[in-house]
């Protein structure tokens, strides 16, 4: 190994701590050569498979990035990486997977199973000991240009903060398929803008009419905006026409939602059945206090979300998509609910909307999203947005 002179000490980027949770790692060393490294299209499956395993067992797992990006070109020799290879590899274990996350640039390194219980959090202790390996194999000097990124699922991200929930690093598959769709997405943009254009243009009477209704009725602005959670977790204002008293305590929907996810919500009654037997729970209040009159009538034509279509015009959202949802919503969402929000855009109308919306169980409701996500098409859009106005005026579960 060619000497080098000391210089800054090995870039890092550990991902972010759960509050409360620590980690114990232990690990066999082992040596992977350089041509029996996972294959990037190898190692991006079996990251996305490593994900869905996750999600059913609840152990999580780290994916550790080395990119050599910063590396003098002289450096990028087959030599280099055959001693990057070795080092990495050696601080993993049999079960562990090591391969191309981007070929011959960026090493990945997916330690499976890993405990979140201990004195020390996994990603404080990986980082320790691979900047300490590194540092003493490669030398100070090579290894600063170095960046090592750590990458824990499922995401401690908080809901309540500002960056998006979602890490990307861990989702390379859906940049395949958006790469495989490029140029339908281009096509559902060019329908967003010219659609929530049109028809704000066209429903501009009936928002006028709406607002005049809101300011005569109740005090307040007639614009509601609230905080969710769009395309990989990305936090956005949802605009939609005041439907409330102000003032009011959000804590009771809030609760409710909760309550209704977790499937601890009561039943309410079924009145097409003489209020003898209970109906299952649906997912808005039926009865909400803080509702003003104007805002009922606007609830029950789901009218109070025409505002949204600014959203779309701006690119927040879709004109069809998974309903967005809100953070404290999120953070009672088990890991594979997560999935809703990460594929596409938001939607103002969507699969679940025009198939029962409020009556619809949650995990349904979470279903039906993720069959849209997976089966997308223009053709599924058109047939969702067709069925849209007989869904709005009837009213079939709309509060």
């Amino acid at each position: 190994m060619e000497k080098s002179s000391l210089r800054m000490p090995l870039a890092t980027e550990p991902a972010r701590r759960r509050n409360g949770q620590n980690a114990s790692f232990q690990v066999t060393r082992r040596s992977v050569k350089p041509e029996a490294l996972v294959q990037q299209e190898t190692f991006h499956s079996m990251l996305t498979l490593e994900r869905r395993r996750a999600e059913r067992s609840r152990k999580p797992f780290v994916l550790m990035l080395v990119d050599a990006h910063g590396l003098p070109e002289s450096r990028k020799a087959e030599k280099f990486l055959r001693q990057l290879t070795s080092v990495v590899s050696s601080l993993t274990r049999e079960t562990d997977v090591v391969g191309w996350y981007k070929e011959d640039v960026i090493l990945g390194v997916i330690f499976t199973e890993v405990s979140l219980e201990g004195k020390r959090h996994i990603t404080d202790i990986l980082s320790s000991k691979i900047v300490s390996a590194l540092h003493k194999d490669l030398g100070r000097e090579l290894s600063s240009h170095l960046i090592i990124t750590l990458h824990l699922f499922p995401e401690s991200g908080d809901p309540e903060g500002e960056e998006p929930i979602a890490d990307i690093k861990l989702y390379p598959d859906l940049s395949h398929k958006r790469s495989a769709k490029e140029f339908p997405l281009v096509v559902k943009r060019f329908i967003d803008v010219v659609g929530s254009g049109a028809l704000l243009l066209l429903l501009s009477p009936i928002l006028l009419a709406i607002a005049i209704a809101i300011k005569l009725t109740s005090q307040g602005p007639v614009i509601f905006e609230q905080e969710r959670l769009g395309h990989l977790g990305a936090r956005f204002k949802c605009l939609k026409f005041r439907t409330m008293y102000v003032n009011n305590d959000p804590k009771i929907h809030q609760e409710y939602v909760q309550r209704f996810i977790a499937g601890q919500a009561g039943t309410h009654e079924n009145k097409d059945q003489g209020d003898k037997e209970p109906a299952p729970a649906i997912y808005k209040l039926t009865s909400d206090p803080r509702v003003t009159p104007v805002g009922r009538v606007l609830r029950k034509l789901s009218f109070d979300e025409l505002p949204q279509f600014w959203n779309v015009l701006w690119g927040e959202m879709s004109l069809v998509g998974p309903r967005p949802p809100v953070p404290y919503e999120f953070e009672v969402y088990d890991i594979w609910h997560r999935r809703r929000v990460l594929e596409l855009k938001p939607g103002v109308t969507g699969l679940w909307q025009v198939s029962g919306r409020s009556r619809t169980r949650f995990e349904e409701m979470v279903r039906l999203d993720l069959r849209y996500s997976q089966s997308w098409s223009l053709w599924l859009d058109l047939k969702i947005l067709l069925a849209t106005p007989r869904a709005v005026f009837t009213g079939d579960g709309a509060y």
